[in-house]
């Protein structure tokens, strides 16, 4: 009986996907089609969960099976992220207008990502503060429990290394291992190794103008080669996030959302308060706010479900130099930082809230001057090095709290609610990657107005 419900859920998901490949054929447009799915997702994964349940094994194997389509996407965008991380990095030297102005680039983007880190972090504690949060209220089940146990390996690695310890992680030994992203730290190093990459060309283009001139040339066709891939990957966006949505909706712990519903409601708060203070960035330089809404919202929707950073890099990308008129070196600068330094709500928003809410249980008052400063300044320099992919908002918690002197152990008891906070987090991080693109892309003059202004998004 079982074999045969799972097989009627497959069934009626490949009815789904062929529906979204019909509204392809006919020319439907990306955003529209990606809502769709959205919305089906939603839909699929709600009648799964209200029929059989969370943890029945029809759902269960159902979602196994869903993963295919899911999971494989996101694994495909994960396959091309250190390849497009790594050239486009070293194509944003070769790129002429933008190494006149590379050091202030790079100042502006960092500069952009630990501003609004920082701002993040002060809304984040005063989102916590408000809606009174304390951690001692929060109870330890078994999966929570669990949890710690399974976190226990990496407070040890983190409460046992110094702080020019973790300066150091962030470097590059081996380039080569890090561009299979075997380190936590993989993606800043190998940010960094393309970095050296970019000014060693610069020494050549000077002193030896041929070898400059055939090197770049060939980092321009990589470039070409692995943005064609990204393309033709980016088309099968509907499809994983109509499977993703669906196991997301279908497995989600609704009995302890409703558990934490105060913390989950104080976080999506502090979230959207960041989300509009991005917005009103924008508009400070005089840009449309609702513009990059439309435009950012199928790429803020890919992050919001696959809960990947990292894997929404190329969306992010082609985002940018496509729909909202950053030029190309400026848009990989953004986006490849983006994916380690000053993730507003990974690295911002979260840390501050779960320090916050243990602050008192270590004698603290979270509400003294000095505390706050602390630990906006804290959470802006370790947001350096955070993981793009799942996990990297509790590696930064982890560091902040260390560093804070309070206790690890709230980052366990979090756990039923995670997914559901994530996709919020995920989402502000890449909102944050973007912004800081395009306002350095604006302040530099290599902004291109005519195509932020227009209404369509381009097509992947």
């Amino acid at each position: 009986m079982n074999t045969i419900l799972i097989i009627t859920n497959i069934i009626v998901l490949l009815l789904l996907l062929l529906g979204l490949f019909i509204m392809q054929k006919k020319h439907v447009s990306f955003s529209k089609r990606v809502f769709t799915a959205l919305g089906l997702g939603l839909v699929f994964g709600f009648i799964i969960h209200f029929i059989y349940g969370t943890d029945s094994k029809v759902t269960t194997d159902t979602v196994e099976w869903f993963n295919i389509v899911g999971s494989g996407y996101v694994k495909l965008l994960q396959m091309i992220v250190m390849p497009l991380v790594f050239i486009s990095i070293v194509g944003a030297f070769t790129k002429l207008k933008l190494t006149k102005n590379i050091g202030k680039i790079s100042f502006l983007v960092i500069g952009i990502l630990l501003g609004t880190t920082a701002i993040s972090a002060g809304i984040g504690i005063f989102s916590a503060l408000g809606f009174g949060l304390d951690g001692i209220q929060l109870t330890e089940g078994a999966a929570e429990s669990a949890r710690n146990i399974e976190l226990q390996e990496r407070v040890t690695s983190v409460e046992s290394m110094t702080i020019p310890q973790q300066i150091l992680e962030l470097l590059p030994s081996n380039p080569f291992q890090d561009l299979t992203g075997a380190r936590p730290t993989s993606t800043i190093a190998v940010v960094i190794f393309a970095a050296f990459i970019g000014v060693a060309y610069l020494g050549v283009r000077r002193k030896d103008p041929e070898h400059g001139e055939f090197f770049a040339k060939i980092i321009d066709t990589l470039y070409a080669i692995i943005m064609r891939v990204v393309t033709l990957i980016l088309r099968l966006t509907p499809y994983g996030i109509l499977a993703i949505i669906t196991k997301v909706a279908a497995t989600s712990n609704y009995e302890a959302i409703v558990k934490l519903g105060k913390f989950v409601v104080a976080s999506y708060v502090a979230l959207i308060v960041m989300f509009l203070v991005h917005l009103l960035l924008l508009a400070l330089v005089r840009l449309n706010p609702v513009r990059y809404i439309q435009k950012g919202l199928p790429t803020l929707t890919f992050a919001f479900t696959s809960r990947t950073s990292a894997g929404t890099l190329p969306l992010n990308i082609k985002t940018q130099t496509k729909d909202f008129g950053v030029s190309e070196g400026i848009a990989n600068f953004a986006a490849s930082f983006g994916l380690s330094i000053g993730q507003n709500g990974c690295a911002g928003i979260y840390p501050a809230m779960l320090a916050v809410m243990v602050a008192p249980a270590a004698g603290i008052d979270p509400t003294s001057p000095s505390f706050i400063i602390s630990l906006i300044l804290v959470v802006a320099i370790s947001s350096f090095g955070v993981a793009g992919v799942g996990g990297g908002a509790t590696f930064a918690a982890l560091i902040v709290l260390s560093v804070m002197n309070l206790p690890v152990a709230i980052v366990g008891l979090l756990i039923s609610v995670e997914p559901l906070i994530d996709m919020g987090r995920t989402a502000l991080n890449v909102s944050g990657s973007m912004t800081a693109g395009v306002l350095t892309s604006k302040a530099t003059g290599e902004f291109d107005q005519e195509t932020y202004a227009k209404r369509d998004v381009v097509e992947a």
